[in-house]
């Protein structure tokens, strides 16, 4: 559910929405999310002083009701 939230906001700001790729990795702690976007609109999605990011991420912490969830945020060239 988180994964699909995350992606539908992710969505919604960026020009090249089919590039949007999120994918969940289990931890011990928690989960972690890793957002890929286009290049072009990695600077969209972390917002000026990273505004947009930690907006992002108070959303999805409130979703998860929780537990711990961290959210990486890619471009898709970016090997991990």
């Amino acid at each position: 559910m988180l994964e699909e939230a995350l992606e539908h906001l992710v969505r919604g700001i960026v020009v090249n929405s089919d590039d949007v790729q999120v994918r969940a990795r289990r931890l011990r702690k928690g989960k972690v999310l890793e957002v890929r976007v286009h290049p072009d609109d990695l600077g969209k999605v972390i917002g000026r002083n990273g505004r947009t990011a930690k907006a992002l991420r108070t959303v999805v912490g409130s979703l998860a009701g929780g537990r711990y969830v961290r959210v990486d945020l890619l471009d898709l060239n970016e090997v991990r």
